[in-house]
């Protein structure tokens, strides 16, 4: 399991840039004015979308915001593994799922290939452009092994295409996520085994609705 710390190197200050401002008072308004705290995972999320990770001044700022005391706001940035409390790779954020189904398949050598290439986890690369890190499940086990890498799953892993993927993002490039066998999603590889008829996705087989149900307003 990923354990958060704070970076022991913090900007001065931060602000919310117009964009995050404004969808955080979109979040915010979701909620009884009295109960605006309750946006403090938004607003960490949005935080870490502006600047990429959440830095101890972006904690004050929003614990001032929502009117909470900072150990709180500090109390659940640490809590959720999502929330990376010091910078990360510019190019990609890399994070290995290593738990039984991956570990089964071979997480273990894509983890080799980070460290070789990267070096150690939780560590930010020397050129800045990575950072990597260990992680519990993710929910892909059928593709196993897997990463999430940035925002995307990078599904049916292998060392050498951990390698390709680094250096793609290391050129510049945006590497496809998704599968890397011949496969769609989570379906088998080579193409569905089973409910193959196409009428069960083309829509011929379903009968036209002539009235949705309950698409009347309710009369008192």
């Amino acid at each position: 399991m990923s354990v958060r710390r704070l970076a022991k190197e913090q900007p001065a200050s931060f602000a919310f840039s117009k964009a995050t401002k404004t969808k955080l008072d979109w979040w915010i308004q979701k909620y009884p004015e009295s109960r605006r705290q309750s946006a403090v995972i938004p607003g960490l999320w949005l935080i870490q979308k502006q600047e990429g990770w959440v830095s101890e001044p972006a904690i004050r700022t929003l614990a001032d915001y929502l009117g909470m005391p900072y150990i709180r706001v500090l109390e659940v940035a640490t809590f959720y593994t999502m929330f990376m409390l010091e910078p990360v790779g510019s190019a990609a954020l890399i994070q290995v799922c290593g738990t039984t189904p991956c570990m089964l398949r071979g997480s273990g050598e894509l983890m080799k290939v980070c460290k070789s290439r990267i070096g150690p986890k939780q560590t930010l690369s020397a050129d800045g452009k990575f950072y990597w890190e260990e992680v519990e499940c993710l929910g892909a086990c059928v593709n196993a092994p897997m990463a999430m890498i940035n925002d995307y799953y990078f599904e049916d892993l292998t060392a050498s295409d951990m390698e390709k993927i680094i250096d793609d993002f290391a050129a510049g490039k945006k590497p496809k996520p998704g599968p890397r066998v011949d496969r769609i999603n989570s379906a088998p590889e080579g193409g569905p085994q089973s409910l193959t008829d196409p009428k069960l996705y083309d829509g011929s087989a379903a009968k036209p609705i002539k009235k949705l149900p309950n698409s009347e307003p309710v009369k008192a």
